[in-house]
Order: structure tokens, then C-alpha cells, then sequence
């Protein structure tokens, strides 16, 4: 076991998967000689050279369609986006061609392709730059997304992303980067369809998944001195999502609250909401809460950013008015 930061363990990730597979090549902005904004390429491209490694200009819609035609072509390319929210402007090679192009031929083209990089609310980073993808591409068909949360599954899941046959958005947390963890010294792959359950419970199962679930995390650590006994669930797959897992939860604990940092208007927790509804509604005892970011742009200043976003407190207030609500 080695004590490994988050960013690192993606860098680990993608080194062993460009190790393994001579198709395995990364592209985007600063990737190489820089080494990615957030290092996460960082001395690679000394190892596998400039065009396994490569620098592109500052054309997302360009780049990203590059990828996917190398992708069609038999190659696996990972985009890093240097910022997620830049790829809204190669949304148009995503949903069109990434998510339908397997499809559209007929099964003739596959593509392996995965898209990844920094979003999330970080620390006074402006509306642009706090940007949360989940919500615009939930909705595309062919298209499979996962949210990493620890340097353990970061590392198991981006491996997986890379060797899957589909395009895979993956998100990262720009204020994760730094999180360490032990991780094993033998390899690992995790599955790109599987919830974590992160703490057993029985009064509530809480659903969240990113940044949000240290947050829960650090709610329950005052949860449990108050005697409160929550269910904490990481979804990890956004799409698709684990609805095993999460029945499985419902089933035992007949309460459901929401963490995200997505919008609250069309975000993950809507879906989930409305799905839960559909296929678990028997099983609640109350109506599913959800707690999530204001719809509005994210405030530079560090106060109002602050107040956007969901809070530990908000999250105890939460659990104590379902569980109040059920006795």
C-alpha cells in the first residue's frame, strides 16, 4: 500500500493503461510539456512521446473530433478538458457523433474514447470556471458517465473507462485533486455501473456522489454522536445509475435524501427522484428529499459561492427532519 494523492492516482491510471495498450493516447490543452493543468499528465509525454502525449490548440470542437475519429479508427484516445465546462463547445461531437456514431453505423464503429478533466464549484474559481456537466449530458443516449470521489476508485475507474468499448465521461472534482489515499500496489479495475455503499445504515439512505460525499461524510460523523444511523451511498455512476444498490437501500431504510452539487432544475438528483418514484415508490415512506445547488451562476465571491452549494448542516437539518418525520 502507497499512500497516493488523487491526482496522482489518475496519472497512475493512465500510465498503466499507455503501458498496456499502444492505442492508448491523450490529448487536450497543456497535457504534454506542461504536464495538464493539474499535473495529471505530468513527465508523460518524456515517456511515450509528443504524439501519444499531444498538445493541441485551443479548439475543443476541433480536438474532440479528432479523437473521435481516431477512435473510430481503432485508437483509444483520453481528452483531458482543461477545464469541464470548455467542452460545451465540443458539445456538438459528444452528443452527436461520441454518443450516436456506434449506433448510426450500425455497430460497424466503436468508440473507446474517454473524456475527462476538472469541474465541480472549487474555491472562487467564477461562474464559468465552477461549471457541472451532469445535468447537459445525462440526456444523451450512448453516452456513460462516472463521478470519481477517492483516489481509490479514481484509479480503478478511469482504468475501466479506458479499456471500455463506449464513450465515458468522466468526472473529476477540482478540490479532490489533492485527497490521499493508501492504494493497493497490485492493479485494480472497478466497475463503471456499481454504486459504493459507503457507510451501512437504517434510518435513511442518503444518495450522493463527487465532492458531495465527503460532505455527507462529515455530516454523519455529528449524525451519529446525536444517535442517528444514515445509510450513505456514493452513486459513482450517474448513467447508468445502480438501481440494485439503491433499491436494495430503499428496501431497508424507506427514506431517501439527495446530496448533489448539481442543479437542482433537470440535475442527476431530478432524475433520481423521478426514478425512485417509478420503481421504489412502495417501498417510501415519505416523499424523496433533495438537496442541491441554487440555479443560479456560481458567485466569484467566496461567501455567496459558499451559500450556493449544499453545507454539512444543511445535510444533519435533512436527516433530522426525515427521521423526525418517520417516528
Amino acid at each position: 500500500m502507497a499512500e497516493t494523492l488523487l491526482f496522482n492516482a489518475l496519472r497512475q491510471a493512465t500510465d498503466e493503461e499507455m503501458a498496456r495498450d499502444p492505442s492508448v493516447f491523450v490529448l487536450g490543452e497543456d497535457v504534454g510539456h506542461y504536464g495538464g493543468s493539474y499535473k495529471v499528465t505530468k513527465d508523460l509525454y518524456k515517456k511515450y512521446g509528443d504524439l501519444r502525449v499531444l498538445d493541441t490548440p485551443i479548439a475543443e470542437n476541433s480536438f474532440t473530433g479528432m479523437a473521435i475519429g481516431a477512435a473510430m479508427t481503432g485508437l483509444r484516445p483520453i481528452i483531458e478538458g482543461m477545464n469541464m465546462g470548455f467542452l460545451l463547445l465540443a458539445f456538438n461531437q459528444i452528443a452527436n457523433n461520441a454518443g450516436m456514431l456506434r449506433y448510426t453505423s450500425g455497430g460497424n464503429f466503436k468508440i473507446p474514447i474517454v473524456i475527462r478533466g476538472p469541474g465541480g464549484v472549487g474555491r472562487q474559481l467564477g461562474a464559468e470556471h465552477s461549471q457541472r456537466l451532469e445535468a447537459y449530458f445525462q440526456g444523451v443516449p450512448g453516452l456513460k458517465m462516472v463521478a470519481c470521489s477517492t483516489p481509490y476508485n479514481a484509479k480503478g475507474l478511469l482504468k475501466a473507462a479506458i479499456r471500455d468499448d463506449n464513450p465515458v465521461i468522466f468526472f473529476e472534482h477540482v478540490l479532490l485533486y489533492n485527497l490521499k489515499e493508501d492504494l493497493p500496489d497490485d492493479e485494480y479495475v472497478l466497475p463503471l455501473d456499481k454504486a459504493e455503499l459507503v457507510r451501512k445504515g437504517n434510518d435513511v439512505t442518503i444518495l450522493t456522489y463527487s465532492r458531495m460525499r465527503h460532505h455527507v461524510m462529515h455530516a454523519v460523523k455529528t449524525l451519529e454522536k446525536e444517535g442517528y444511523d444514515p445509510e450513505v451511498i456514493d452513486l459513482i455512476s450517474l448513467k447508468p445509475l445502480d438501481f440494485e444498490t439503491i433499491g436494495a437501500s430503499i428496501a431497508k431504510t424507506h427514506r431517501v435524501i439527495i446530496v448533489e452539487e448539481c442543479m437542482r432544475s433537470g440535475g442527476i438528483g431530478a432524475e433520481l427522484t423521478a426514478s425512485i418514484n417509478d420503481r421504489f415508490f412502495d417501498e417510501l415512506d415519505g416523499p424523496v428529499l433533495r438537496l442541491a445547488s441554487q440555479d443560479i451562476p456560481t458567485p466569484y465571491n467566496g461567501t455567496l459561492e459558499a451559500m450556493t452549494i449544499v453545507q454539512p448542516a444543511q445535510i444533519i437539518e435533512a436527516v433530522q427532519k426525515v427521521v423526525a418525520a418517520r417516528v
